[in-house]
């Protein structure tokens, strides 16, 4: 009877074994709800993100959410029934997340999010993996700040409405300016983190606002629309940068250190697309029941153009 249970014993634990080994060697099967292609950082994002995870042997089921709530839900949901194993989400706006939450937590798949940020109950999901928007916002009001001795009227581009991004960037921007009274954003509007959603709405301020002629800075949530805004500003004859009206945004694209190199851009505070080591490595931390802090942030360094050809050589060669 002894030998009957320690023979029992030993292919009990050979069977935990093979088990836990089986674990080990089973392809992680992830779904990314991306927001969409809006921007030349979002594209550069999503291209880190499938790099990471074929390098790391992730199946990666990926979605366009095509800038669209309703798109990105529908991904969750289809991604839910073909239970995969995480779930990555950028959230285009912040609200409107609760349900669909639910209903991934309830299938006990745990939901990261990445770049952007929800609103929902924090218990919906695990962690978030992005950078401080409202310090980048803080980073651009004090770089300007400091670049005007605080003397500046402002015109200010806003990313979508509702998303953590522009909300974010708006509020720590806002926060930083208010300290100095000879500062102020004198007109605001939405281009949608799009380049010609800033093209049109540098169009109209120039239009509005007597071709610029008491406006000392442009500050733009990204760099696409700062871009739009600079063409605008070129076909009106307008200077901007090194010889013109200051300039700052968010994100550190090619095209925008090309444009700090040529002295049409003045500074840029720069949002890392390498999110996909981080937002893996809490997906697994997660599904072995590892703790994960609820925030990790992201660095936000800024560049300027005296480092920016060196940068653009960089990111071209990459590209």
């Amino acid at each position: 009877m002894r030998f009957l249970r320690a023979s029992l014993m030993v292919v009990l634990l050979l069977v935990l074994s093979l088990t836990a080994v089986h674990a080990q060697d089973k392809k992680l099967t992830v779904g990314f709800a991306q927001t969409g292609s809006e921007s030349g950082w979002r594209t550069a994002f999503t291209n880190a993100m499938k790099a990471e995870a074929e390098k790391e042997g992730i199946d990666l089921k990926f979605s366009d959410g095509q800038q669209k709530q309703e798109v990105q839900i529908a991904a969750l949901r289809s991604f839910i029934a073909q239970q995969v194993d995480a779930i990555l989400l950028a959230p285009i706006v912040e609200t409107g997340w609760d349900a669909v939450l639910k209903e991934a937590q309830d299938a006990n798949i745990p939901v990261i999010l990445v770049d952007r940020g929800v609103s929902a109950d924090p218990s919906l999901y695990v962690t978030r993996v992005a950078a401080d928007f409202n310090h980048e916002g803080r980073l651009a009001a004090a770089w300007l700040a400091q670049a005007t001795l605080g003397e500046c009227n402002i015109v200010e581009i806003q990313g979508t409405v509702g998303s953590s991004a522009a909300l974010d960037r708006m509020k720590g921007f806002g926060e930083v300016i208010a300290l100095f009274p000879g500062m102020k954003i004198v007109a605001t509007q939405v281009g949608d983190f799009t380049r010609d959603g800033g093209k049109k709405v540098m169009e109209g301020y120039i239009k509005s606002l007597d071709g610029l002629k008491d406006v000392c800075a442009i500050w733009a949530h990204n760099d696409d629309m700062l871009l739009g805004a600079i063409q605008a500003l070129k076909e009106a004859g307008i200077k901007s940068g090194k010889d013109g009206i200051k300039t700052i945004s968010v994100d550190g694209v090619c095209d925008m250190f090309k444009a700090m190199a040529d002295g049409d851009a003045s500074a840029n505070v720069t949002l890392l697309p390498d999110l996909g080591p981080i937002a893996y490595q809490a997906v697994r931390d997660t599904l072995a029941g590892k703790p994960v802090e609820k925030r990790i942030v992201m660095p936000s360094p800024m560049n300027f153009p005296d480092t920016a050809a060196e940068q653009y050589a960089k990111c071209s060669a990459a590209s």
